[in-house]
């Protein structure tokens, strides 16, 4: 080993349970989802908060200090987590269910299947750890969470941007009628919609910034991923447009379709999830039947195999998510 490049390289570390994404010197806002929901209910008795042993690490404690005769702490429990959720929600309730992504997705899969989305019941499901936002493997790095839950009928789908997003989203999600599926950031979560004079609103996809030489198309945290990249390569004399996409299902294929059919750009998809399944092969799949083709359309997203753990800047280095890597791929794809 050369000891020298690895006394002058920093060893790179991060918090799996906090698993904050923000870097040192961002903007951040603490506990978004937990704050915009006790301010979403302070008028809404019918409003109840639900976990599975996690209301810190989903910032629902927050909720439960607020209004502990409305919370429930459901123990380890996913299966039941949902379940009860499910039976709340046909009493007339509005049940917010947290817990990590992985949990909700793999263990309770079933039981949102049949007990809440079947029946169009209005549960809110906010899980944390989405994609690629932990360090400790496989076993919490739901990786695979967009393209099972794509697959349930009648369920909404949203994966927030950042602290803005979030907190914009809660009331929206609560006043849907039917089952919403959140991807939760939680802690210090970054700030940056707001330099884009952005709104959330549910089911629509809003243009951040335009570009003549390349379309990103992003949802979650590789939205702000997109706007770092798209700055990085302003030196290059690189234009690239972001569209963020908010809302996994229903897609918002109106403005999809609009912003890929200008032609003359390459136009990529950058999801914090797996290739298989997730907001790419949804993108994929409209523009081959709506036989919109660009010049050049390429995945930036996460591969198809079991991830390693470790330090989370290591694993997005490693699995192309850094904006570094990132704007190396699109510098390529542009040759």
């Amino acid at each position: 080993m050369n000891s020298t490049a690895s006394e002058k390289k920093p060893r790179l570390t991060t918090s799996a349970m906090i698993a904050s994404i923000a870097t040192e010197g961002q903007r951040v806002k603490a506990a978004p989802f937990g704050k915009a929901l006790v301010e979403y209910a302070a008028d809404k008795p019918n409003v109840v908060g639900l976990t599975a042993d996690l209301a810190k690490y989903t910032d629902l404690h927050l909720f439960a200090q607020a209004y502990p005769e409305r919370f429930f702490q459901m123990g380890m429990a996913e299966q039941l987590l949902m379940a009860a959720a499910g039976g709340m929600a046909k009493e007339g309730l509005t049940p917010f269910a947290t817990t990590y992504a992985v949990f909700g997705t793999r263990r309770a899969y079933d039981f949102i299947h049949q007990v809440i989305a079947e029946e169009n019941l209005n549960v809110k499901i906010c899980c944390a750890l989405p994609g690629l936002t932990t360090g400790y493997g496989p076993s919490h790095q739901a990786t695979e969470d967009l393209a099972m839950m794509r697959a349930i009928p009648g369920l909404t789908i949203v994966d927030p941007c950042d602290a803005l997003d979030l907190e914009q989203a809660v009331p929206q999600i609560a006043e849907h009628n039917g089952p919403v599926y959140m991807r939760l950031q939680r802690g210090n979560v970054p700030l940056i919609l707001d330099e884009y004079d952005y709104k959330f609103e549910l089911g629509k996809a809003k243009t951040l910034r335009d570009g003549k030489d390349i379309l990103i198309i992003s949802s979650g945290f590789m939205t702000m991923r997109s706007l770092e990249v798209a700055k990085q390569l302003e030196a290059d004399k690189v234009d690239v447009a972001v569209l963020h996409v908010p809302t996994i299902k229903p897609l918002d294929t109106a403005t999809i379709l609009k912003e890929v059919a200008r032609p003359g750009r390459l136009v990529v998809v950058a999801e914090n999830h797996s290739v298989i399944g997730g907001l790419g092969e949804a993108v994929a799949s409209l523009l081959m039947q709506e036989g919109v083709h660009p010049q050049k359309f390429r995945f930036i997203g996460l591969p198809d195999q079991f991830l390693d753990a470790g330090a989370l800047p290591t694993l997005h280095d490693r699995y192309g998510i850094s904006a570094e890597k990132m704007a190396a791929r699109l510098k390529a794809w542009l040759t």
